[in-house]
């Protein structure tokens, strides 16, 4: 169901919104937490850390892509908040066009470097054939993984949470399925576990498609409305552009200490990697949010409604306050059990080392929390390089910081204290652009070079 945010109590509207997505978040973090359990504990430590260092690897071949379904996502909602139904088709074609054709050329790419950028980051030998196996298999299915995301974006744009949920939910269901079988039941090992994701990813994909072809008549088109439009493209890489910069970056980041974290061997690789798995699942609630402001931001600012957008961000502010005790308060009391379904058998130095991780990050998702919300609303506003600027300086801050104080007293552990404090410095550049108030002058709607679009008709074949 497609939502109008333009009306009603923010608080309410984005509470809904959020919702969905947060389940949908728990279920998507199963992708990447059910290959690290299947593989740490039937496996073993090492394929665990194979599929940990991995992932930094992988997240900044498809940041690009990433970014660019952030800054379609606003562009698509800023005109369905203005009730240009015209316009709001040719964007979600436009976006469909390119975001595709830049996944599948990201596929090639990935599946051709993935060793080198593996080698790249001081990957052990023990550990470099089975992550090199996991990230091409990964990377040769991308296709589906991102014709899920910009189909479900583009349903989220228009204030529909709830349909992409129902498809994840299935995927996620049948990822586990998968794991077990391929792993357990064939001993496929790594490899196993990342041909059971591509295939979910392929169904996800699928059953998103179907649905919005035949329930959404907004957005089935005729074979002449298939037309890439530069102009809206262009609107969309100005938003995208700087979401897409800020996700290399931030996966410049991970990889920069990933390659610190495989310095201090397999154990702490591990240990890293079931805990940061642990701390993106504890993060869904803070990210969804954010991405929830986003939308009805950027619904709000198309319907010149700049009231309800700070109305929203005091909302959202004090719902992901409340989120971020609750969150941290399990982490302390049941840090050690997280950590434990990653591993089989005894392995206290792992348990205590991820342990100490999640207990140390935890205590500032409050900050972590502040900026995603910040930032939602700065995004949704085409406010777009201040979020890019954040995560430059957090990531600064960040590897900066790790690669001073592991050379200390605290070694590994200065790795874990990096994180918070490059959140405690970078927050401090949305909330001062925020009060600014130069986000207010950013709108897509309201800029000449889209105004001037021909306006047809939402049935027509030109």
């Amino acid at each position: 169901m497609l939502r109008d945010m333009t009306q009603g109590s923010p608080a309410k509207l984005i509470w809904a919104f959020s919702v969905p997505m947060f389940i949908g978040g728990i279920f998507q973090q199963l992708y990447n937490m059910v290959d690290a359990i299947v593989v740490g504990r039937y496996v073993g430590p090492n394929a665990l850390a194979a599929v940990g260092t991995s992932f930094p690897v992988m997240f900044f071949l498809f940041s690009l892509v990433l970014g660019m379904t952030m800054g379609s996502g606003v562009v698509i909602s800023q005109f369905f908040g203005a009730k240009d139904l015209v316009k709001t088709r040719r964007a979600v074609v436009t976006a469909l066009a390119f975001q595709l054709v830049l996944a599948a050329g990201l596929g090639v790419v990935g599946v051709v470097f993935s060793r080198p950028l593996l080698v790249l980051l001081n990957t052990p030998d023990v550990i470099l054939g089975d992550a090199t196996a996991y990230m091409q298999i990964f990377f040769s299915g991308i296709l589906f993984m991102f014709a899920y995301y910009a189909l479900a974006g583009i349903l989220r744009s228009l204030g529909d949470s709830k349909t992409p949920l129902y498809f994840l939910i299935v995927s996620s269901l049948l990822n586990v399925v998968l794991n077990i079988s391929f792993v357990v039941g064939l001993d496929m090992g790594v490899r196993g576990v990342a041909w059971a994701t591509v295939i979910a990813q392929g169904v996800s994909s699928a059953l998103t498609f179907a649905y919005i072809y035949l329930k959404v008549p907004l957005l089935r088109f005729k074979r002449a409305e298939l037309v890439f439009d530069r102009d809206i493209f262009w609107a969309m890489v100005r938003i995208g552009a700087p979401s897409s910069l800020q996700q290399a970056l931030a996966s410049i980041g991970m990889m920069a200490v990933q390659a610190l974290v495989n310095s201090f061997g397999p154990i702490t690789m591990a240990a890293y990697t079931a805990a940061s798995r642990m701390d993106s699942f504890a993060m869904i609630p803070i990210m969804n949010f954010g991405m929830a402001v986003s939308t009805f931001t950027g619904q709000n600012i198309g319907a010149n409604r700049l009231d309800r957008v700070t109305e929203g961000l005091k909302a959202t502010l004090m719902m992901v306050v409340a989120a971020c005790l609750i969150v941290s308060l399990l982490v302390f009391t049941a840090g050690g059990y997280m950590i434990g379904l990653f591993l089989a058998g005894n392995h206290p130095d792992i348990m205590a080392q991820g342990v100490d991780y999640m207990q140390t990050v935890s205590i500032f998702y409050a900050v972590f929390g502040a900026i995603m919300v910040f930032n939602g609303v700065l995004r949704g506003a085409g406010d777009a390089w201040v979020p890019t600027m954040t995560t430059v300086t957090s990531l600064a801050v960040r590897v900066g910081s790790a690669y001073l104080l592991v050379n200390t007293a605290m070694t590994y552990r200065g790795i874990w204290w990096s994180i918070p404090i490059g959140w405690s410095v970078a927050v401090l550049v949305p909330i001062y652009r925020y009060f600014s108030g130069v986000w207010k002058t950013k709108a897509v709607v309201r800029q000449s070079i889209l105004v001037q679009i021909e306006p047809v008709a939402a049935g027509s074949t030109e």
